[in-house]
């Protein structure tokens, strides 16, 4: 194979590897770094007997992955306060390779943690990608029924630990509800807005301040949500964004990224509140920051029972 065949090969199957990789690792340099280790393999294989690269290219993909995820987990034990995953914008970026969004939002990322990482590339290749369990058995070197128990174990403990989901206009308005009560400072409203059982994780990676464990609870969330606005929110300007296949809301300071917050919202209210305010997470979504004033809306002081 010629080396701009060679090239092209691979650029034709970067996002769906890319793809792979982030739901496989939750962040972008280590995905990034495992496409790059794939090239570099790519480029020293006799590609004369690979029949197919796409697949011989996502099974290289897939096993770095899972190898590079029991550095990330060793890694992830000594991170200073709650891990999430690092997000990323998919307004109009492809590159996820996304053919379909499972496995995608930082809800459903932060519960595959809890899988092993052969039962998480199962999960991803079979419910993203939609690999057939013959073929996952191949790239995992295991029997087809293997494959499909691992798939199906996955699929339950994710299932298991999400949230039913609701229709796209009923997340709107609980979102858009969520915001103007915490902008004006409405307890009251804010409690309504949670579920019983509502968790707050933040992430600030020990660069910033931020809770080091979560926050449960109706009550205890909603006074935790406007006492940090209350104590950071000044100057904060917040802009709906797409991100992992959802709408967030980034908070924006002087043009800059400082905290993006995703809520995972079920019919009882919302149920999860990511809070990501580590700056090396937020650093690729400067570009969706607005330039000047910009639009969005500002954060008031205090709260209002």
């Amino acid at each position: 194979m010629e080396q701009d065949e060679q090239l092209a090969e691979f650029q034709r199957a970067w996002p769906r590897l890319f793809g792979i990789a982030y739901r496989m690792l939750g962040t972008v340099a280590e995905a990034e770094d495992v496409v790059q280790d794939a090239w570099l393999r790519w480029q020293g294989t006799d590609q004369a007997g690979v029949r197919e690269p796409a697949a011989f290219l996502a099974t290289t993909v897939t096993r770095l992955a899972i190898n590079a995820l029991h550095s990330a987990r060793a890694r992830r034990e000594t991170y200073l306060g709650p891990w999430l995953p690092e997000p990323v914008a998919t307004g109009d970026d492809p590159t996820l390779g996304a053919e379909r969004a499972e496995a995608l939002e930082l809800a459903v990322l932060l519960l595959l943690e809890r899988l092993s990482p052969t039962e998480r590339a199962a999960y991803v290749l079979h419910e993203a990608f939609g690999y057939p369990y013959r073929q996952i058995a191949e790239l995992l070197e295991t029997s087809e029924a293997n494959a499909r128990q691992l798939a199906r174990r996955a699929r339950t403990r994710v299932t298991q630990g999400g949230t039913t989901k609701v229709s796209l206009d009923e997340r709107n308005r609980l979102l858009e509800a969520f915001l103007t009560a915490a902008r004006e400072g409405n307890l009251v409203i804010l409690e309504s807005l949670l579920a019983q059982d509502v968790v707050s994780i933040s992430d600030g990676g020990g660069v910033v301040s931020a809770a080091r464990v979560p926050v449960r609870g109706r009550s205890r969330v909603a006074r935790f949500v406007l006492g940090v606005l209350a104590k950071f929110g000044q100057g904060i300007v917040s802009v709906p964004v797409e991100v992992n296949g959802q709408t967030a809301v980034l908070g924006v300071r002087d043009g800059r990224p400082v905290t993006l917050w995703a809520l995972e919202i079920g019919p009882q209210g919302v149920q999860r509140l990511l809070i990501v305010a580590n700056p090396d997470k937020l650093q690729r979504l400067a570009g969706l920051a607005p330039r000047g004033s910009g639009p969005g809306v500002t954060f008031r002081h205090g709260t209002r029972s």
